[in-house]
């Protein structure tokens, strides 16, 4: 176990990242980088673990909270979230295997897209317009969760970012809607990365599990925020995590 003020420093940042992934997602942009930074000797495979330990408890609240407030479809959530377990524990196992810096130039680029799109269109997401229905929304659904839980696994940062943006772009639901529906697929890709990283033994539990009670306050400080709130206040969100992500990919291409 870390010193006090370097646990204290982390359940900080677990708090606020809580709060971001239940908004909209993007919380990996907080709570990853203060872990790389504070435990500088812990081996790669060690942070990523124990960010996704602490992530899942937060995630877990914050999409029970919504669930009972929003009742999102589990007809699509729960076939996405099979797909996202899938793709995130394929992606872990393939974590060692990719230079991350391999997927910062894209990702970059994907960022830029999607928030180009979103600004383009002021009225997405505000009202719930499905584009499909039957087995072609399932099937994109899927397909769409599969891919985007490969990232969560094998780099992840903004992949609750990604899950929002498919479920409103593609999909046509609302941004209240789909963070409720991305919660919940987040949690899933979350666990097939720990399903990964724990026989393994790379979690640091003892911290993990500090941080985790943090993210939980901040997981439903969050969720309750965002229904209260409403779609609106969870796009601006959305574009405020997605112009970070760029700030933070850019500078990391740079200094790299």
């Amino acid at each position: 176990m870390p010193e006090l003020h370097i646990v204290l420093a982390l359940c900080t940042a677990a708090l606020l990242a809580g709060w971001v992934d239940a908004v909209t997602g993007g919380g990996g942009l907080i709570q990853l980088p203060a872990l790389l930074v504070l435990m500088p000797g812990a081996a790669p495979a060690q942070v990523l673990a124990t960010n996704k330990l602490s992530s899942m408890f937060g995630t877990a609240v914050a999409a029970w909270t919504y669930y009972k407030r929003v009742r999102p479809d589990l007809r699509t959530a729960l076939p996405m979230a099979a797909a996202a377990v899938a793709g995130s524990a394929g992606g872990a196992a393939c974590a060692s295997l990719i230079p991350q810096s391999a997927f910062r130039p894209l990702v970059l680029v994907l960022l830029v897209l999607v928030g180009a799109y979103t600004l383009r269109r002021p009225t997405l997401g505000e009202a719930q317009a499905l584009r499909w229905s039957g087995r072609a929304h399932y099937a994109a659904a899927a397909g769409a969760a599969l891919g985007i839980g490969f990232y969560d696994g094998i780099f992840g940062p903004g992949t609750g970012s990604f899950l929002v943006f498919a479920l409103v772009a593609l999909l046509g639901y609302s941004f209240l809607q789909a963070s409720a529906k991305a919660r919940i697929v987040n949690l899933a890709t979350n666990a097939g990365a720990l399903a990964v990283f724990i026989p393994q033994g790379a979690p640091m539990y003892r911290l993990g599990l500090a941080m985790a009670a943090c993210n939980i306050i901040g997981g439903r400080l969050g969720a309750k925020t965002a229904l209260r709130r409403g779609s609106g206040f969870v796009r601006v969100v959305f574009l405020t995590v997605v112009g970070a992500l760029l700030a933070r990919l850019s500078y990391d291409i740079v200094a790299g």
